[in-house]
């Protein structure tokens, strides 16, 4: 997901506001976003999130009802926005020093300067229940031994594939290799079927097919490292670029892709969910915005992770991804995360009967009905290493670097050395 947050340094301008802000803990017994509770008694929470399209569309609704109509006098004011509309408006509430008091996050860098910056409430030492979440749902919102943020849902990106496209090129198994994910593109042409759905307009996406290229060739350790040093310029780096230009001229997506959008109609999950595509790169969320945005593909959806790339010091067993989760601003009232343990704890069984998410909560994984649901659970479950999506690893203004880099090369406005040239800058410069 790209992340539009401000820079670091813009960042820590804004710590000074934490200040103005009571503590969670000191905070206990009052309410409202202004500090306190309003004079009937009423605690109003203002909630964002990014759920506009189904299953959470409608599902988090009714968990905000419950949970009022249990606590008669608590208000929950929802914002629910598009990914890139939620950063946008996101970005610029941070700038005004106001942020909502439960708000979306995927965690990592960003998170990590919000944290920084005294904007997020440290939950570390409120987080009685934390036992009963998963250590990988939580990782990526722990830094240096502390805890910024609940999970609700975690996964992986891979291939969502048409079983019945497959079999009409002659494809008998999904691709191991990325020498074979490119015969099998070479293959669906030949049969006249589109090979992959990008939504070229949004750049997120795209930047999986680099990260995870990056993981297969230099290796998991490489991107950790690059992080550190600050220079993405290596060879595997490179050579990662070189590969998706090999994908590139293929012309593997759809017509117009450049100007697609994700959940949009027409976009990349129309596209993948009404036929017209063979396969997307998406992450576990991919089968519910295909049924949203276009059609439901059942029994003909399949699921195979991203393939291993032929001497890359990567393993299959890596896996590349995230989740969503829900922080609170400094100051938050109690109320807030109280609403959180009844999303998270009580409301497990009713996220993933959704079939929209996968589990976070320890033992959940025997709820899930669905095939390839099961199956990227136990891809996470086997995992031998995780790599959050980059463009949230990492600080704002190297995330953003990485889609816009990489949306460059996909379009041909850029070579694969001057995508890492232009990552290191940024890197250098955050």
């Amino acid at each position: 997901m790209a992340s539009t947050l401000p820079s670091r340094r813009s960042f820590l301008t804004l710590s000074g506001l934490s200040a103005l802000s009571v503590s969670l803990t000191a905070a206990c017994g009052t309410g409202g976003s202004g500090g306190g509770p309003a004079a009937d008694g009423t605690v109003s929470l203002a909630w964002w999130n990014i759920a506009t399209t189904e299953p959470g569309k409608s599902l988090f609704p009714q968990i905000s009802t419950a949970f009022t109509a249990a606590h008669p006098n608590i208000v929950i004011k929802t914002t629910s926005l598009e990914n890139e509309a939620f950063k946008s408006k996101l970005t610029a509430t941070t700038s005004s020093g106001k942020l909502p008091d439960v708000f979306q996050t995927w965690g990592g860098g960003v998170l990590r300067q919000q944290a920084e910056a005294g904007l997020v409430e440290d939950l570390t030492d409120l987080l009685d229940w934390s036992s009963e979440l998963t250590p990988v749902s939580l990782e990526a919102y722990q830094f240096d031994g502390r805890t910024y943020a609940v999970p609700y849902d975690i996964g992986m990106v891979g291939f969502w594939y048409n079983k019945k496209l497959f079999a009409k090129a002659g494809i008998t198994a999904p691709p191991a290799t990325w020498a074979e994910l490119l015969e099998d593109v070479r293959k669906l042409k030949a049969a006249g079927v589109t090979p992959i759905a990008l939504a070229g307009k949004e750049k997120w996406p795209g930047h999986y097919y680099w990260a995870y290229l990056a993981m297969r060739v230099a290796g998991l350790p490489a991107l950790q490292q690059a992080a550190t040093t600050k220079d993405f310029t290596g060879a595997g780096f490179v050579q990662a670029g070189a590969h998706l230009k090999e994908l590139v001229d293929l012309q593997p997506f759809q017509p117009a892709f450049l100007g697609a959008g994700y959940a949009t109609p027409g976009g990349q999950a129309a596209t993948m969910g009404n036929g017209k595509a063979a396969m997307e790169l998406m992450g576990q969320w991919g089968p519910s915005v295909q049924k949203d945005a276009g059609a439901d593909l059942g029994a003909d959806l399949g699921f195979f992770p991203f393939p291993t790339v032929d001497g890359g010091a990567g393993r299959a067993t890596e896996v590349f991804g995230g989740g969503g989760g829900f922080a609170l601003r400094k100051g938050a009232p109690k109320e807030a995360l109280d609403f959180l343990k009844f999303f998270v704890l009580e409301n497990e069984p009713k996220l993933l009967a959704s079939n929209g998410y996968l589990p976070v909560v320890k033992g959940a994984e025997s709820l899930l009905t669905d095939a390839n649901k099961k199956v990227v659970a136990a891809s996470l479950t086997k995992a031998t290493g995780f790599q959050l999506f980059l463009d949230q690893a990492y600080p704002p203004a190297v995330g953003q670097e990485v889609n816009d880099s990489v949306a460059d090369l996909i379009a041909g406005r850029k070579t694969p050395e001057q995508v890492t040239a232009s990552i290191t800058e940024a890197a250098q410069g955050a």
